[in-house]
């Protein structure tokens, strides 16, 4: 068994049916311009990586209070 059941004859014939149908030249330009796109995600990726600020720490301010409880206010039945 192959592939969720797919054999390695079937997608051996399909590979020849789709170079068949499409040619090798066809074929090799559309496996390029897929890794031209890749490798376009991945560059702009990385740039935007580069682009975002890093994150400044601000020295903290503590504000001094007091908890108290509050109440809860009368129900009316």
């Amino acid at each position: 068994m192959g592939f969720g059941g797919i054999s390695i004859w079937q997608l051996l014939i399909v590979l020849l049916i789709v170079v068949m149908l499409f040619g090798t030249k066809r074929l090799k330009s559309l496996g390029s311009d897929l890794g031209d796109a890749i490798k376009g995600f991945r560059k702009s990726m990385d740039s935007e990586e580069n682009k975002t600020p890093p994150v400044e720490e601000h020295k903290g301010h503590t504000i001094e209070a007091q908890s108290r409880k509050v109440e809860e206010p009368a129900r009316k039945d």
